[in-house]
C-alpha cells in the first residue's frame, strides 16, 4: 500500500517503474540472443532495483536507481535500430488488437439504415430540397453546426450541359463507399450515400440539363450510430420488448450478409395476434404500455401514422389507413401465428413503413448478435444509452 501511494503521488517513482517495465521487456526479448553473463547481470540489477526502490528515501534516491538501472540496460542489452520507431509500431499493433478485441467480443457499431426503427432509432432521410420553392441552404457555419446532428447538404449546379448519369456504388480502399452523378464533363460525387439515393431524391438517368440548372439540391439527416451489446447475451437469452440486431444471412425473403435491428416480440412456441386496435396478443394476453418496454410503442393517440409510434398494425388496418399491403402474415386481427421452436419473432417500431416479422415471419435465435446499447452519433436527443 505504501508503494502505491508513492507511485502515485510521485512521477520519479512512475518514471523509475516505466525503466524497469521497459528492462524487463527487452531482457525477456533479447534472451535467445544474449549472453548467460549479460542475461544474469541484468536481472541482478532487476533485483537490486527491486530491493533498493522499497528503502529509497527521497526523490534523488530514486533517480540514481533509475540511472543505474538504464546503465546496466545499456551495457548489456542490444541497442535496436530505430527505436522510437519499434515502440509506436508496436503501441500501434497493440492498440489494433485491443479494439479488435473489443468489437469481436463486447461491442460492435452499426449505422441505423432505414427508417424501420423510428421514432426509436432514426435511418438515413434524403429531403429533396430543390422540389421545394422556398427552400434554403444553411450558411457555412449553419451547416457547420448541422453537421453535429447528421445533416449533410448537397447543392449541384451544372457546369456542362449534357444529360445525367448515375454510377453503381463504388467501394475504395475497402470500406469507402462512393457513388458519382455525371452530366456531361462535370460530376458530383456522394461519399456514404443512402441506400437507393437515386429513387429518394427523384434523379432518373437520362434527364437533361444545360449549364448554370440545379441538379440537386438535397439535405441527408443520416442514419444514428450506435454500439450493439454482444456481451450480455452470452449469459442470458433476449427478453421480450428489448431492441435486438440479427444477422440476415441465411433468412430467406431478406438482404443477404447484412443486420437488421428490430423490436423483439414473441420467442418459440408463443402464439401471436395482431388485434384491430393495434396492440399485439401474445397467447392471448394483450401487451399494452404498462409493458416493459413497449411503454411508448404503445402510447399512441389517433390514426396509425409513419414515424410515429402507432402500435402493430395487422394488414387489414394497414391497408384501410396506407392502402397497401403491409403485415401478409397477419392479414386480420383473428390471424394467429406461431413461433417455431428455437426462433423469434420481431417487428418495427415504425409499423406504417416497416419490413419487419409480419412479413418475413420469424428467423432462428442464433442468428442474434446483440442489442442496441448506446447511440454515439449524431449529437441529438438520442444521442446516449438506447431508451427501449
Amino acid at each position: 500500500m505504501k508503494m502505491l501511494f508513492r507511485w502515485l503521488a510521485s512521477k520519479a517513482v512512475r518514471q523509475a517503474y516505466e525503466t524497469r517495465k521497459q528492462v524487463w521487456i527487452i531482457l525477456n526479448s533479447q534472451r535467445d540472443i544474449l549472453s548467460e553473463k549479460a542475461i544474469a547481470e541484468v536481472s541482478h540489477a532487476l533485483g537490486e532495483f527491486d530491493k533498493e526502490i522499497v528503502r529509497a528515501d527521497g526523490r534523488d534516491a530514486v533517480l540514481a536507481l533509475t540511472e543505474k538501472l538504464e546503465e546496466a540496460g545499456a551495457r548489456w542489452l542490444k541497442p535496436y535500430p530505430y527505436a522510437s520507431t519499434r515502440e509506436n509500431i508496436k503501441e500501434f499493433l497493440i492498440s489494433g488488437v485491443f479494439i479488435l478485441s473489443i468489437f469481436s467480443f463486447f461491442i460492435q457499431p452499426m449505422k441505423i439504415p432505414s427508417g424501420s426503427a423510428q421514432p426509436t432509432l432514426y435511418g438515413n432521410v434524403v429531403t429533396d430540397l430543390k422540389s421545394q420553392t422556398n427552400a434554403v441552404i444553411p450558411d457555412t457555419f449553419g451547416r457547420f453546426r448541422d453537421w453535429f446532428k447528421g445533416i449533410d447538404y448537397h447543392h449541384w449546379i451544372a457546369k456542362d450541359d449534357g444529360t445525367l448519369e448515375i454510377e453503381p456504388v463504388q467501394t475504395v480502399a475497402g470500406f469507402v463507399k462512393t457513388q458519382r452523378f455525371r452530366v456531361g464533363s462535370d460530376s458530383y460525387t456522394f461519399f456514404w450515400p443512402p441506400e437507393h439515393l437515386e429513387q429518394l431524391c427523384g434523379a432518373r438517368p437520362g434527364q437533361k440539363f444545360k449549364r448554370g440548372d440545379t441538379v440537386l439540391k438535397l439535405k441527408i439527416s443520416s442514419g444514428d450510430r450506435l454500439f450493439v451489446d454482444k456481451f450480455t447475451y452470452n449469459f442470458r437469452r433476449p427478453r421480450r420488448g428489448e431492441i435486438i440486431v440479427f444477422a440476415s444471412t441465411g433468412i430467406p425473403g431478406l438482404i443477404q450478409h447484412t443486420h437488421y435491428i428490430k423490436r423483439l416480440i414473441a420467442m418459440g412456441g408463443e402464439k401471436v395476434r395482431i388485434g384491430d386496435d393495434r396492440h399485439v396478443y401474445i397467447n392471448g394476453k394483450r401487451l399494452d404500455h404498462t409493458d416493459r418496454h413497449f411503454e411508448l410503442v404503445y402510447s399512441f393517440n389517433g390514426p396509425p401514422r409513419e414515424s410515429v409510434y402507432s402500435g402493430h398494425v395487422n394488414d387489414k388496418i394497414g391497408m384501410t389507413c396506407s392502402g397497401r399491403t403491409l403485415a401478409p402474415l397477419f392479414p386480420d386481427g383473428n390471424a394467429e401465428f406461431t413461433v417455431r421452436p428455437g426462433h423469434y419473432l420481431a417487428f418495427g417500431d415504425n409499423t406504417m413503413n416497416s419490413f419487419d416479422g409480419r412479413v418475413f415471419g420469424d428467423f432462428p435465435r442464433e442468428k442474434v448478435v446483440g442489442r442496441a446499447l448506446w447511440v454515439f452519433w449524431p449529437f441529438t436527443s438520442r444521442f446516449g444509452l438506447v431508451c427501449y
